[in-house]
This record gives C-alpha cells, structure tokens and sequence, in this order.
C-alpha cells in the first residue's frame, strides 16, 4: 500500500484514501475520507474591465510561489465553479464573453498533466455563479443564475471519473448565486450569496453527497455576503473567505463541517476582497485574485488547522476576479 506523509502536520495519506491523522483515521463515520491536494488549477475569470479568460493556471500549494500556465478552457468564460476528484478536475457553467449569457458546458482537465480541457458534458440548466464541491468521486454543482434571469436552487451532481451529463440532486433552501461550497468528502455545504434583489446571505446548507436529495439548514456565517470563496481541511474545517457586504470585506471565519453551527471568526485577508479563487491541500488554504478597487493578482494562504491572518503565497499569471472555477488534485 503506498503512502506519503506530510511532515509538517502529521498526516498520512494512504493509496486507498484513507486519511490517519497522528494515528487517527478521520472522515467520520467510518467511512475513509479521500483528499488529494499539492497542485491547485484556477480556470476562466475576468481578467479586464471588458473579456473573459480561458486561462487554467496553476500552483504547487505545499511551495510558495507564482503560478504557471497550465492550458486552456474551451472558450473565454467567467463566474463558473469547479471540483475534483483528486485526479480529474471538472469545471460547470460560467458566462460566456459572446453576449455574456450562461453556459450549461462542463469540461475537465487531468490536474497532474498540463493541458488543455476536454469536452465532459452538459449541466442541466445553462448558469453562472453556481458553486461546486465533490466527495466520494461525485461532483455537486448548486445555486446559480439561469438564462432566464432566475436565481435557482437546483443541485446537480456528476461522477467525475465518468463523463457525461449531470443529473438532478435536489434543492438547495433558497434560490441563490455567487455563494461558495466546501466538503469534508461526506457532506457538502454552500454557505453565503445573493438573491439578486439587493439581499445578500449568511445561510449556510448542506447535502449528504452521497445519497440525493434536498438541502437542509447547517448554521448562518458570521456576515452575510457574496462572492465568497471557500475551501476545507483534512480534518474536516470549512472556511469561508471574502466577500461582499456594502462594499468588500477582508472576514475569514470557520465552520465544523461534521456538525452543524454557525460560523466562527478564523482571521483576516490582507485587504477587502471579493471574487477570487480558492483551493487547498488539505492542510492550506489558498485565496488567489479577485477585486480591491481593481482587480489583483495577489495570491496568500492560511494553515486552516490553526486561526489567524493570511501570509504572502506569490502572484497569478494577470490580475484576475471572478476566478471560482478552482479546484485541487494530486
């Protein structure tokens, strides 16, 4: 059985998935958790006051530094989302830079070999500003803004090591967009968002990943906001990252994601920032991009297992917004 250990926060992470943690196996309820991490991918964004990207960038996320092309997206879009399964990273929906209308197109890419995307299929409704996450090699896609200018609920899940069309989870508690969403590889949760109408969110709900169905309420953030980003432990923490509330906000604040409560502090972004791209290890967190008075390049990171303020990570490739469609893989 091959294994690799991390050194830095005693993790061992086995060929099975299974995830032992100074000795404890973690993933709740029995069940191995699979994580993969070291190689982050931000596909598409904004990366001008007018255009799309079809960018795919990367970055080593245990190593500090700037990130490098890794290919290219099937066509310049922006505001979609992304998920993995460690190997695969998908990415679904976004708009388009033609007459900037949702797409429904989802697309994949092998995370440890650059490249371009490959055609993987079709989301059920065409839309942006949806928020993905994945877990036992399914992939969720949640929420979103459709070409009939509604803000869904719909939930659609896809099972990333097979292409093909998504099909229907449930519902998530509200019709919403640009929120974010996180797993512990059991239960997915999408947390924050706007309903168009000028009212923005602190709910967050969550799924069983595994079995289909509706979402049911998980605890409210510590504000409400959109364009949040998020990403999750190991161990099971979700943290939510920026965001908009009048203007930006530089709040970080943390979620148990086996069991359900509201929010609590975790720190603070080095500036008022929303719309980025975010990923992890496993062990970090990364935030990379998004819109301070223009757009950044800025990339940082946090250790998820212990609070406080983020640290200097290195630059993305241009300064990007709009950059959810982020995901990790080994």
């Amino acid at each position: 059985m091959a294994l690799e250990v991390n050194h830095e926060t005693n993790d061992i992470v086995f060929s099975t998935g299974q995830i032992k943690v100074n000795g404890t196996a973690v993933g709740g309820d029995n069940t191995p958790n699979f994580w993969y991490g070291s190689r982050g991918v931000f596909g598409g964004g904004n990366p001008a006051a007018s255009g799309y990207s079809n960018v795919i960038q990367y970055i080593t996320i245990a190593s500090t530094g700037n990130a490098t092309d890794f290919g290219d997206l099937s066509a310049d879009r922006s505001i979609l989302a992304a998920c993995s399964n460690g190997t695969r990273g998908v990415f679904g929906g976004g708009r388009n830079d033609a007459d900037y209308g949702a797409v429904n197109i989802i697309e994949y890419i092998t995370i440890a070999s650059t490249g371009n995307a490959t055609d993987f299929g079709d989301l059920n409704n065409s839309l942006y500003g949806l928020a993905s996450c994945a877990g036992g090699g399914r992939g969720l896609f949640g929420g979103g803004y459709d070409n009939a200018s509604s803000f869904v609920n719909v939930i659609d899940y896809i099972t990333i090591d097979s292409t093909g069309n998504a099909t229907d989870f449930g519902d998530l508690t509200r019709g919403v967009y640009e929120h974010a969403a996180c797993s512990n590889g059991l239960r997915g949760v999408f947390g924050g968002g706007d309903n168009g109408a000028g009212s923005k969110y602190n709910v967050v709900d969550y799924v069983t990943i595994a079995t289909t169905g509706n979402a049911s309420d998980f605890g409210d953030l510590t504000v409400a906001r959109d364009q949040p980003v998020s990403c999750s432990s190991a161990a099971g923490r979700g943290v939510f990252a920026g965001g908009i509330i009048s203007g930006g906000t530089d709040t970080i604040d943390y979620i148990t994601i086996a069991t359900t409560g509201n929010a609590t502090d975790f720190g603070n972004l080095s500036g008022n920032r929303f719309g980025g791209g975010s990923c992890s290890d496993g062990s970090r967190g990364v935030f990379a991009g998004g819109f301070v008075g223009d757009r950044v390049n800025t990339i940082e990171y946090i250790t998820i297992a212990s609070t406080g303020n983020v640290t200097d990570f290195g630059d993305l490739t241009a300064s990007f917004q709009d950059l959810f469609g982020s995901c990790s893989g080994t």
